[in-house]
């Protein structure tokens, strides 16, 4: 079994009357330290983690300048004024659309809707859209996960003399003094504000259009369990926007969850839950993350993310099928065209780059919108930053006559190294970047492509110790003290997720028997694992199966981390330890 990168293992050392909160919630000492670990410190702040609903939820009215644009949505409505709304073409762009849409409809609003094309469009709102809103009469633009960087695309909006909302959660841009530089919208809800006194800064796209379709229906004198219906989509694109699962946002991803679990409300997402193969189950973190998450982003990547939004707009059985299944059949590309880049790449970085510790892989024949989604595999498989490149059908001339074929490119990054700020480093290579920390966008002059390799590699200050990836371990605990009962317990502590990550145990001296490799990947091991006590146990570990039996095979005994799962097999449950490393 070949590691590529580097891990270390630390054990959490947090301090907390673990007994006394034990016996006062009523959980055990062990789910305390958890809860500790996460830095939930007080036993209010326990029960709420434990017990919290959506009657915790912020009142929307904390969020600056939402009441006013409620009001100016409610009177266009009021008045038969024509409104668009413009979403993005990822899951939390395309929720958000249909949380504003379907909701003003709801109230008689003539609204429509329009999703940016990913690879024509770019991200976001643009002069074209704004052109097409007022040639169509449009009076009212309501941006929903996007919108807070376009001020010359507003400003046009504002001279055509329509009226602009924006609701957005992307970070604002600075001047040189530390001020805010805003589009000039009638109003602009944010929690990113600084003048915003909301509590949880946070919080996704979807999330906050859906906190403004809540004071739009307090105006409009709407039951909240109308506005309640949109809680799934609030949730899907919190969990799938990867927010943080703390807080509001927690409460929001846990209570949708269920909500989907039981059954959607909404026509098009129950279709999509039963073509993946999710309906009956118990909808986690990680069919939303893995399954249907993807499957909305796929129709933006491929084709159109107006698919995904005609889908959950549907109240036609028929057609909602048919999307649903659509969709799924993109994401089935999308899946083999992602790993066979990922191989491509791979590949690339053994034969010439494994020194590097930025990586950057050309891929010419790689769709451009699966740029990110390989880069994230290479940063993951290596632990390094990673950017993925690719053809596009762009070309530029100079004054001079001279054409330039233009290279297009995605970065993910990791926790040492601020993408953003190299980028601008380098940026006399660039043709245009743009991003934040984590992820990045660039295209460059094809020419240029092996000095931006090199520069990024010649700025870079990362050390061995940032390369090596942290394992933060709960609790070193033997397999004997885990129960039933425990686990069951544990469950109460999802969803796991960005903030809230799933707990991890670990022991040593343990030996392994009795091991088959499974899947038709063959990425499955199971395996019966022999405490040092010798107490017997299953265990189950994903990854390169066959390399992982041919290791564990030539070693005596090992030390593992491990998260304790029920598993339940033709009506039997037993206990069952997911394996997350080995030493």
């Amino acid at each position: 079994m070949h590691e590529y990168v580097k891990k270390e293992w630390y054990v959490y050392g947090k301090k907390a009357p673990f007994n006394d909160l034990s016996e006062k919630l009523g959980i055990d000492p062990v789910t305390v330290r958890i809860l500790r670990n996460r830095d939930i410190i007080t036993e209010e702040e326990m029960r709420l983690y434990l017990n919290g609903t959506l009657n915790e939820l912020y009142d929307a009215s904390a969020l600056w300048d939402i009441v006013p644009a409620a009001r100016m949505i409610v009177d266009a409505v009021r008045k038969g004024e024509r409104i668009r709304v413009v979403g993005d073409y990822d899951v939390d762009g395309v929720c958000s659309a249909f949380i504003l849409c379907d909701g003003l409809r709801t109230i008689g609003a003539a609204v429509d809707y329009v999703i940016p094309d990913r690879v024509k469009d770019g991200y976001g709102i643009n002069m074209s859209i704004v052109e097409k809103a007022h040639s169509d009469g449009i009076s009212l633009i309501l941006t929903c996960d996007n919108g807070i960087a376009a001020i010359d695309e507003l400003q046009a909006a504002k001279e055509y003399g329509m009226k602009v909302i924006v609701t957005d959660h992307h970070d604002i841009r600075l001047d040189d003094l530390g001020n805010e530089l805003l589009p000039p919208a009638d109003h602009i809800v944010s929690a990113k504000l600084k003048s915003s006194e909301y509590p949880e800064k946070e919080i996704c796209g979807a999330v906050t259009a859906w906190k403004l379709l809540k004071v739009i229906f307090e105006n409009a004198g709407v039951p909240v369990s109308e506005w309640k219906k949109y809680l799934e989509f609030a949730s899907l694109a919190t969990i799938g926007d990867v927010m943080r699962l703390t807080g509001e946002n927690r409460i929001i991803a846990k209570e949708g969850l269920l909500a989907m679990s039981c059954g959607p409300v909404n026509m098009g997402l129950r279709e999509l839950i039963n073509v993946t193969g999710l309906s009956g189950k118990a909808i986690s973190c990680f069919h939303v993350g893995f399954v249907i998450g993807p499957c909305i982003n796929a129709g933006g990547r491929l084709e159109t993310a107006e698919m995904a939004l005609r889908l959950f707009m549907s109240d036609n059985e028929k057609e909602a099928h048919e999307l649903a299944c659509a969709l799924k059949e993109l994401n089935d590309s999308r899946k083999y065209m992602t790993q066979k880049g990922a191989e491509e790449a791979f590949n690339e970085v053994i034969r010439s780059y494994q020194d590097d510790r930025v990586l950057m892989v050309y891929l010419p024949g790689l769709h451009e919108s699966m740029a990110g989604i390989v880069a994230g595999r290479l940063k993951e498989k290596f632990g390094k930053p990673s950017f993925v490149i690719t053809d596009s059908s762009t070309e530029t001339v100079d004054r001079d006559g001279t054409v330039h074929r233009i290279l297009k490119g995605s970065g993910r990054s990791i926790e040492n190294y601020n993408m953003f700020e190299e980028l601008r480093a380098v940026e006399g290579l660039l043709f245009k970047y743009g991003g934040h920390p984590m992820a990045a966008g660039l295209s460059l002059y094809e020419e240029n492509l092996s000095s931006l390799r090199k520069a990024l590699n010649e700025n870079c200050h990362l050390t061995d110790e940032n390369l090596t990836q942290k394992i933060w371990i709960d609790a070193p605990m033997p397999m004997s003290y885990v129960t039933f009962n425990l686990v069951e317990e544990f469950a109460r502590l999802e969803p796991f997720g960005n903030g809230n990550e799933k707990p991890l145990f670990a022991e040593k001296g343990v030996r392994t028997v009795n091991m088959k490799v499974l899947g038709k990947n063959r990425n499955v091991l199971k395996m019966d694992l022999i405490s040092h006590e010798g107490r017997v146990f299953h265990g189950i570990m994903f990854g390169e199966a066959d390399a992982l039996k041919s290791e564990l095979e030539e070693r005596h005994s090992i030390s593992i981390i491990y998260y304790p799962q029920i598993n339940e097999y033709n009506g039997q449950k037993t206990l069952q330890m997911q394996i997350e490393d080995i030493r």
